[in-house]
């Protein structure tokens, strides 16, 4: 009898065990799923401010860390490690920064000056687009914690809007001390509003960082997920395994079909400003794309208004221009509108129809989708319409292997697209037009021989000097006056900008952007399903 009763307890005692461990097992499934996922296509190769330049790299670092400014949605500088708006000297050659105080990295470390100056000098030293420094920076100095002095080389109207750049995200020096002159790809120490919790190519996850200096997050954590298929990612988001879904190189039919579910309430859809402009780069180094004037019968050929409609169902905005329209304040500067008849003129005075066809080898990113349906449908018009004086061949080819080429020449002519580091007109054109060396038009060394075009002039040199001595309207002007050049040399055919669009579903609150067109993760609320 004992023995029975003795057995019961045992048996009510695992029965016992076993609820608990349940409870505790739906109660920390139900804290993860408290996170919110947000996905988009594509790994995440670093999340080192020096070496990020994708997209996504920027997304997870704006949430991760802070820099010294931001910029509104209004492009005003707003302070955000620095304390106050900077101060310059008399002759522009020194600019003093007041910084907050009482902040403290992930890694319990306090931010300073000191740690202001180590995260600059290290991008200066390894960034991959340090050149937007362009040697500005002369020398730093940190008089206290609270004071950093930047020394110029020379005036500069654009070093506040460097100040911006998710690049000079600041970190800890303590922690990065070892990674000073290396990259550190798969950790991230900063003072941002969450702390990196776990890190591969294909997964991030982020946790609120409870000793934020500023407003806390109002979620309890990001899953940031990247997908190899754009069909898996939208099968994914409309089964709700997603709650937020990112744009960038998603297909544009799928955006379209996420426009649609929006206007029927389904889904939320958001958007940024146009910030993103994709264009084709053309060699102008060797025959025959050394000629302006073929060039400027290849830019005559492109029907802007088709690939819009037939690739982006109208959703982007044709470009012709190399700056967004929201950084430019007017549209002075236009290039070579469609015109095949005009198109077909330049090519016979050049010597070509009539049985002597000219044949343009054109490159697209082949894990873009949107660049193989341009290339497409270029083609096929100027098939429809100029086949008997100029052609098109496409080549599709990973992004990764023509970036690694582009200075090597191989391509001539390549889709690209550009989002500036900063919110700033000089953002979008120094890194398409500048020119360390050169010998005529021709760019030995330099951004443009990065960009695959080849392209230089002793002018635009000048005036990018120029306008760094200017501020306002007139520094805008100078820089409208070298895209004016460039539009007159085509070294580029600009094709369509691009806003950055995010969709939720219904039980998380609207995604929101900032300035510079990333994603606001700390806002994002999620409710009851």
């Amino acid at each position: 009898m004992h023995k029975k009763r003795y057995l019961r307890k045992i048996v009510l005692l695992i029965f016992t065990l076993v609820a608990i461990l349940s409870q505790y097992a739906c109660k920390k499934k139900i804290n993860t799923s408290q996170n919110i996922t947000i996905a988009s296509s594509g790994k995440i190769e670093s999340l080192d401010p020096a070496r990020a330049s994708t997209l996504k790299s920027y997304q997870l670092l704006n949430a991760l860390g802070d820099t010294l400014y931001g910029l509104s949605n209004e492009g005003e500088l707003i302070p955000k490690l620095a304390k106050s708006k900077p101060i310059f000297s008399k002759d522009k050659l020194k600019i003093f920064i007041k910084l907050r105080e009482n902040i403290l990295f992930h890694d319990g470390t306090p931010f300073d000056s000191s740690s202001m100056k180590f995260t600059i000098e290290r991008f200066q030293n390894i960034g991959t687009l340090n050149y937007i420094l362009n040697k500005k920076i002369k020398s730093i100095e940190t008089p206290s914690k609270e004071l950093l002095i930047i020394n110029l080389n020379n005036p500069s109207s654009s070093i506040e809007g460097l100040l911006t750049s998710i690049n000079l995200t600041a970190i800890s020096p303590t922690f990065y001390k070892d990674h000073f002159d290396k990259f550190l790809n798969n950790n991230f120490i900063g003072t941002g509003e969450y702390k990196l919790k776990r890190f591969s190519n294909e997964i991030q996850t982020l946790s609120p960082n409870t000793i934020y200096w500023n407003k806390k997050p109002k979620n309890n954590g990001i899953n940031f997920i990247g997908y190899n298929s754009f069909s898996t990612l939208y099968g994914a988001f409309i089964s709700k395994q997603v709650d937020v879904l990112l744009s960038n190189s998603i297909d544009d039919t799928l955006r379209y079909k996420l426009n649609l579910l929006n206007k029927k309430n389904y889904i939320r859809e958001s958007q940024s400003e146009p910030i993103e402009i994709s264009f084709i780069s053309l060699r102008t180094n060797k025959i025959p794309l050394n000629n302006i004037d073929i060039r400027l019968a290849i830019a005559k050929s492109l029907d802007r208004e088709l690939i819009r409609n037939k690739v982006s169902f109208s959703l982007r905005s044709s470009a012709s221009s190399l700056i967004p329209l929201i950084l430019k304040k007017d549209n002075s500067v236009s290039w070579p509108d469609f015109d095949p008849k005009e198109s077909k003129r330049i090519f016979r005075e050049q010597g070509y129809c009539d049985g002597n066809i000219l044949n343009l080898p054109l490159t697209y990113r082949s894990n873009v989708p949107t660049d193989k349906l341009i290339a497409f449908y270029w083609q096929q018009s100027v098939k429809a319409q100029m086949k008997d004086c100029f052609s098109i061949s496409i080549n599709g080819v990973e992004s990764t292997t023509i970036y690694k080429n582009l200075s090597e020449g191989i391509y001539p002519s390549v889709i690209l697209d550009w989002t500036g580091a900063y919110s700033d007109p000089e953002a979008y054109l120094s890194p398409l037009l500048s020119c360390d060396k050169f010998i005529e038009n021709h760019c030995l060394k330099g951004e443009a021989v990065f960009s695959g075009s080849f392209w230089a002039s002793e002018k635009v040199e000048k005036l990018f000097k120029e306008s760094e001595s200017l501020e306002g309207v007139e520094r805008l002007n100078k820089l409208l006056e070298i895209e004016n050049l460039a539009s007159k040399s085509l070294p580029y055919i600009p094709i369509w900008t691009s806003s950055q669009k995010a969709w939720s579903q219904n039980y998380i609150s609207k995604p929101t952007f900032n300035g510079a067109g990333i994603i606001n993760m700390s806002e994002l609320l999620k409710n009851e399903k």
